[in-house]
Formats: structure tokens, sequence, C-alpha cells
């Protein structure tokens, strides 16, 4: 009787081990597929901040057409 009893002590046992490793499975899955959009984002994001920075700097590089206006005062003065 005893035998049996840890049997089943032990069958118990391996069945929530094997629902806590299905768990942490579906865990795992979700925190990969976050990541990997999480990553997708950040690859965009720093293509658009490279975009942003080579205008910034083609910008900065052409001389202004109207610097000489903006030494003068609107009509409304």
């Amino acid at each position: 009787m005893a035998d049996s009893t840890q049997l089943d002590e032990l069958r118990a046992q391996v069945a929530d081990l094997q629902s806590q490793l299905a768990f942490q499975e579906d865990t795992i899955a979700a925190l990969d597929e976050a990541l990997a959009g999480q990553q997708q984002e950040i690859l965009l994001l720093r293509r658009q901040l490279e975009l942003l920075k080579q205008r910034q700097d083609e910008m900065a590089a052409t001389p202004a057409d109207n610097t000489a206006d903006a030494t003068e005062k609107p009509p409304h003065y």
C-alpha cells in the first residue's frame, strides 16, 4: 500500500512538472515573439533616425536664401 501511495505521489509530481513545463514553453514563445517585434521596430526607428539626420545635415549644409530678409522688419512694423 505504501508503494502505491508513493507511486501516486510521483505521478502527481510528474504531471505537475509537465504542466509547469508547458506553461514555461508558452511563455517563452510569447516572449520570443514580442522580442522579435521589438527588434523590427528598433530597426525601423533606427532607419528613420538616420534619414532624419541625413535631412538635417543636408539642410544645415544648404545656405539660407533669405538671410538678408531675416534682418528686415516685417511690413506690419
